[in-house]
């Protein structure tokens, strides 16, 4: 049967993912990543000698991709309930008359679509890892560069003290190594699936749990020490690893965001062709921060239909396990989009020290004012320290309300008060928390690859036969 031909792009879905982690989670990934799976069946079941050699390499042949048409087997899922049962019937037409009794042998349908899931989130995890790593690197950038470029720190909503920018890109570093890390070890973790009917390997009788090690080996996934057709914690910690990837990635975007607006100007996003109004000609707005913002939003409901999805009965799901496949490749959809736009947007980040220190100035050094009670403290008492500054805040010239006050003038000089009132000097350990984060992002650098590629018995791809053959 001949593939269809790839429908267009949708006018919506590329405004949330990116090309190349797309492509790992399409129709013909999925099919691909089914038919390895079947081909792993049979080249494991003739290792441990179930099957006969010529079987399996009958089986092996017929497991190309392009034989089979995600179109025509989409429809014809409904009447089972997933895509595994009419794509076996194809497959078993397909080989020769010996072999078909061999086709899909003493596994169930959860079998394969599961370890094709696993193989998909494996295969998209390659593309999505680097551009997060990209992000990293830009992030780290920023860290150096800017290490002592003052700006204001803000909390609830309102400005607070004096911080670096440095310090601020080097909160969004950690969160993009760890949320690397996690990604990475969850994607080693998957496993493959494999337990029969109901989790017995009945079908392999004392030869199941070597068959369960050959076929894991072939595709280059964990082996499960037992079947987890009810146990979904491997798609819960990838369900959490992609959440949490997706709230560091929704971090950066939303400081981005804010710091772009035009009352705050601290910071632009890079390109011109970007960000631009259909109605004003003046605006450039951030539009990868729009973007990641708004699909670090729709991942904690698919991250929570995943676990609330878990609690499945028995040995087989009536329609836990169902309702996981959608969610998980959309989330996944969502992380990569989310990790190729950070990157970008950091790479490209126009940083503006000038308005950052304009911005810093403007409230006339009330923001150092916890630094002028720290100082006052050793002499007065905390409470009668904070007091003292806290009526010179509310006078219209902070520094000529404090030297006012003969209590201070009793402890500190002009030149102690203009001292405290200098950013620059409460700024605490800033440089070193600076360094923390890029020796952090060194470490992940310098670290095993975190590709999340297959473990390397099996080829990649072994529905089309040798690595060379595949796209």
């Amino acid at each position: 049967m001949r593939p269809s031909s790839s429908p267009s792009e949708a006018l919506l879905r590329g405004l949330s993912g990116t090309p190349d982690v797309d492509a790992e989670l399409g129709d013909h990934a999925l099919l691909r990543a089914l038919l390895d799976a079947e081909a792993a069946l049979a080249r494991a079941g003739a290792d441990v000698g179930l099957l006969p050699a010529e079987a399996a390499e009958e089986i092996v042949r017929q497991c190309r991709v392009e034989r089979y048409d995600p179109a025509a087997l989409g429809p014809a899922a409904e009447a089972a309930g997933n895509p595994v049962v009419p794509l076996v019937r194809e497959l078993t037409a397909a080989v020769a008359e010996p072999a078909r009794p061999w086709v899909h042998h003493g596994a169930t349908s959860q079998d394969v679509l599961d370890t094709a899931l696993s193989l998909v989130a494996v295969r998209a995890a390659g593309p999505l890892l680097r551009h997060l790593a990209d992000a990293a690197d830009a992030a780290a950038r920023l860290a150096r560069t800017h290490r002592d470029t003052l700006m204001i720190a803000r909390t609830l909503g309102q400005q607070a003290a004096p911080t670096t920018f440095g310090l601020k890109a080097a909160g969004w570093l950690v969160g993009l190594v760890q949320a690397r890390t996690r990604l990475t070890r969850a994607c080693a973790d998957l496993p493959a699936q494999l337990g029969g009917a109901v989790g017995t390997l009945a079908g392999y009788g004392a030869a199941g749990p070597v068959m369960v090690d050959r076929f894991a080996a072939h595709l280059g996934l964990a082996a499960s020490p037992l079947p987890w057709h009810t146990r979904r914690q491997p798609l819960l910690d990838l369900a959490a690893a992609l959440g949490g990837l997706l709230a560091a990635t929704g971090k950066i975007a939303l400081d981005v965001g804010l710091l772009a607006q035009t009352e705050v100007g601290e910071v632009a996003e890079g390109g011109a062709e970007r960000g631009g109004s259909s109605a004003m000609p003046h605006k450039r707005n951030p539009v990868d921060s729009v973007l990641v913002t708004a699909v670090a939003r729709r991942g904690p409901g698919l991250v929570g239909t995943l676990f609330a999805a878990a609690g499945q009965e028995h040995e087989r799901a009536t329609g836990g396990w169902h309702a996981e496949w959608e969610p998980l490749l959309d989330l996944t959809h969502l992380a990569g989009g989310a990790a190729a736009r950070t990157a970008r947007m950091l790479a490209g980040l126009d940083v503006r020290p000038r308005r950052m220190r304009a911005n810093l100035d403007a409230s006339g050094g009330l923001l150092l004012a916890e630094a002028v009670a720290a100082r006052l403290a050793p002499a007065l008492g905390r409470a009668a320290a904070h007091g003292l500054v806290r009526r010179a805040a509310a006078r219209p010239d902070f520094r000529a309300a404090l030297l006012a006050e003969a209590d201070l003038r009793a402890h500190l000089s002009e030149a102690d008060v203009d001292a405290a009132l200098d950013p620059a000097g409460w700024l605490g350990s800033a440089g070193q928390l600076i360094d923390r984060a890029l020796d952090l992002h060194r470490e992940a650098t310098r670290g095993p690859a975190a590709s999340a590629e297959p473990r390397r018995e099996a080829t990649r791809g072994t529905a089309a036969g040798p690595r060379e053959a595949q796209p």
